[in-house]
């Protein structure tokens, strides 16, 4: 069971619920009109990711992991494909993968369902502001308007917990080798994704060895954010957030 929450259900199922729930928030959004909207949401925060990492992308030890984490989780890029795949051979991961492997995998497909969820709200509120509303100000006012702070520290919760795993995992040689010998099964198996980012994940944090400077970075600078984007007086807060974006 994964260390972060109680439900007792198998990897596959917890991974189905949370990538039919990704499913469901896309078409939604597409009926609704949001998809525009979405995209817009999810361009200026991952501008504002680079921003606030881009002492670690540009730093040869932690560049890639913290390209890894900025494209596999906080990325714009359009996750269908992979979500569909994932999907499809849920029940594949846990007879094919080790059990920590599996629940990195779960790691992943709740990220990604809260991430959808928070952005598909937020992009209703974004069309809810004046399109003459400079774009700082309409995304924390959206922000606020969403709500969802617990949402927010789980969504962080389970990356940070994401990233220890896979520090923890890539000291273990065996599973190191074992993940390289899955290339041909797991590629045989329509696993070609999962596979990739594993590969890609492990290959990042073995670079950077140890991790926790990383992590407590991604800890302290996200939960900076929330709160700011939560508590500060809203000037302070758009003038923040546009300085941010102009470092990127």
């Amino acid at each position: 069971m994964n260390a972060l929450t109680n439900d007792p259900s198998s990897a596959s199922d917890r991974i189905r619920r949370q990538l039919e729930r990704v499913t469901h928030l896309r078409t939604q959004a597409q009926q609704d009109g949001l998809s525009t909207a979405v995209h817009q949401v999810k361009q200026l925060q991952a501008r504002r990711f680079r921003a606030t990492y881009t002492d670690f992308l540009t730093d040869p030890r932690h560049a890639a992991a913290t390209t890894f984490f900025l494209d596999e989780l906080y990325g714009e890029h359009d996750f269908a494909q992979r979500d569909a795949q994932f999907g499809r051979i849920a029940g594949a991961i846990e007879r094919l993968f080790p059990e920590a492997v599996a629940d990195l995998a779960v790691d992943l497909a709740e990220t990604h369902a809260l991430t959808e969820s928070l952005d598909h709200q937020l992009a209703g509120r974004w069309l809810d502001q004046d399109n003459d509303c400079p774009y700082t100000e309409r995304y924390v006012r959206s922000w606020r308007q969403t709500g969802e702070r617990a949402a927010r520290q789980r969504q962080l919760a389970v990356v940070l917990h994401m990233g220890q795993e896979l520090q923890r995992l890539t000291r273990m040689k065996s599973l190191l080798i074992a993940l390289k010998l899955m290339r041909g099964p797991a590629q045989a198996a329509g696993l070609a994704s999962l596979q990739q980012f594993l590969e890609r994940g492990f290959s990042a944090f073995a670079t950077m060895g140890d991790a926790r400077h990383f992590l407590a970075a991604i800890a302290e600078r996200e939960q900076r954010w929330i709160d700011a984007l939560f508590d500060d007086d809203l000037p302070a807060c758009q003038a923040a957030l546009a300085r941010e974006l102009q470092r990127a």
